[in-house]
């Protein structure tokens, strides 16, 4: 398996183009389109870092690089972060908000499908993910790759130093609301739901994933788990992986 200093460090691969989706320098996507006429399934990247302006899309270019080689058009979305003028909650999410809907605006001009769009985001970006599910009713699949699904949860155990803290702006103590507002527990989610999660993610348990699997089933959400042995939090997006076939296989299936 990778580690995550790994795929963090190498370049990623060039975009096709790169378009602005707003005025801020942060708000860019950076699409890549197949060989050959589309239209063109859609996957938008949402990366995570915990939310923070030190990480950026680098390292997704390489999941939606991937993906492209299979046919599918990519938009990597970058969004302002904490340590951004107007990063954190919400403007990273009405970035992610604003982002899906210039797609969806300029799906003709780059010929795509709109009907076949699936949103993966990745450790706090499937947070923004599936928040961008709950929001848009437009998004139909949504796929989190060792996501940051239960801000509560996050707040307790003090991931990152407690990164939920600075992206929401307090403790639950001091803005309660934010944490129910954030957090996709709380949210109803009408798009089909993939839960993928390493069994040996040591940034974001997998226990996150396995139990927002369990409580959205009871809430008769269409959720699934599907949880790779041994992998770790960056081997669920890198295409070197072991894991990466199974994250490929998860992908194809949400479009399908």
């Amino acid at each position: 398996m990778t580690t995550g200093d790994d795929i963090l460090n190498l370049p990623p691969p060039k975009a096709d183009v790169r378009v602005a989706y707003g005025g801020d320098q942060n708000q860019f996507i950076d699409l890549r389109l197949p060989k050959g006429r589309g239209p063109y399934a859609v996957a938008i990247s949402i990366h995570g870092g915990f939310w923070r302006a030190k990480y950026d899309l680098g390292y997704a270019g390489h999941l939606c690089a991937a993906l492209t080689t299979k046919g599918i058009a990519t938009a990597n979305v970058e969004y302002r972060r904490v340590g951004n003028a107007g990063g954190g909650w919400p403007g990273s999410f009405v970035d992610v908000r604003s982002a899906y809907q210039f797609l969806l605006q300029s799906a003709r001009q780059h010929e795509f499908d709109a009907g076949r769009v699936v949103v993966i985001g990745h450790s706090a970006g499937g947070q923004l993910g599936l928040g961008l599910a709950a929001h848009e009713s437009g998004v139909r699949s949504v796929v989190s790759l060792g996501g940051v699904a239960d801000m509560q949860r996050a707040y307790g155990l003090h991931l990152s130093n407690d990164a939920v803290v600075e992206f929401l702006g307090g403790t639950p103590a001091e803005v309660g609301d934010h944490y129910r507002e954030a957090d996709p527990m709380n949210m109803a989610i009408a798009a089909r739901q993939w839960l993928v999660h390493g069994g040996a993610d040591d940034v974001v348990p997998p226990a996150f994933s396995r139990d927002y699997v369990r409580v959205k089933m009871k809430a008769k959400e269409d959720v699934r788990l599907v949880e790779i042995a041994g992998a770790g939090h960056f081997d669920v997006v890198d295409p070197r992986s072991s894991a990466w076939k199974e994250v490929e296989k998860v992908v194809m299936e949400a479009l399908g």
